[in-house]
This record gives C-alpha cells, sequence and structure tokens, in this order.
C-alpha cells in the first residue's frame, strides 16, 4: 500500500508541475517505461531513485512520502 501512495504522490506532483511522463524520464535520465512503472507503483523507488525523483519535480522528500512513511525521515 505504501508503494502504491507514494506513487501516486509523484504522479500528483509530477502533474502538478506541469509535466509529462516523458518530460520527468528525461529529467531523470530513465525510459518513459520506468517512470510509467514508478506512477503505477510495481516498481520500488529506492532511497537514490527518490532523491532524482525529489530533484527533477524541485520538491522536498519529505513531501514525496507519504505521512507515516517508513522511509520519511530516513532519505
Amino acid at each position: 500500500m505504501e508503494r502504491q501512495a507514494l506513487a501516486y504522490r509523484i504522479r500528483a506532483f509530477r502533474k502538478l508541475k506541469g509535466l509529462t511522463q516523458s518530460d520527468l524520464a528525461d529529467r531523470l535520465g530513465v525510459s518513459l517505461a520506468i517512470v510509467g512503472t514508478i506512477e503505477r507503483g510495481t516498481r520500488r523507488v529506492d532511497e537514490r531513485m527518490l532523491a532524482r525523483i525529489s530533484e527533477a519535480l524541485q520538491v522536498d522528500i519529505d513531501e514525496l512520502l507519504p505521512p507515516g512513511s517508513a522511509m520519511k525521515g530516513d532519505a
């Protein structure tokens, strides 16, 4: 469930910033397919990728993490 909540928040921030999945993929240097799997919650996001996503979206990592996340404070 936590993975789904993180996926939702990443997608929401991407849209809020007016970016397409392709834009985010370009900023991350990954394929569009990888961004899709992240946003569907089917790919695990490690701390390194989470840091890259937060930088690409220009938001703090804590903003991306769902409330009560196990990673919160550790990332």
